[in-house]
């Protein structure tokens, strides 16, 4: 037992800056807060906070727009209130187009097996 611990003794001893090189560097590199590791994380999550800074400057620009345009000019708010909420004047009538005719088609066919009558 004392054979051994000399051994180790003399390995720690003869091999101490090199131990204490190669523990500096896991530490500094791999568990500590600060390590290469979490830098290379936290450039990551940089710059993909950039690029969802960018998204919403760029959403924000269209937005700034739009609300000027809606201050300056009535009939915007008209065109607005027509394209996204199919509203309309008192004497329009609106046709909304639809390409899914196959599935209503579908559904008719069906509708007409469960009743069992034809068209």
């Amino acid at each position: 037992m004392a054979n051994q611990l000399n051994e180790l003794f003399s390995f720690l001893s003869h091999y101490k800056y090199l131990i204490t090189i190669v523990a500096g560097v896991l530490i500094v590199g791999i568990v500590d807060d600060n390590s290469f590791r979490m830098r290379i994380k936290y450039e990551l999550q940089i710059g993909e906070l950039k690029d969802q800074i960018q998204k919403y400057e760029t959403q924000n620009r269209v937005d700034t727009r739009k609300l000027r345009e809606l201050d300056r000019n009535p009939r915007s708010i008209e065109k607005i209130a027509r394209e996204e909420y199919f509203m309309k004047a008192n004497d329009e009538d609106i046709f909304v187009l639809s390409t899914d005719e196959a599935s209503n088609q579908n559904n008719d066919n069906d509708q007409v097996q469960k009743d069992g009558t034809s068209e």
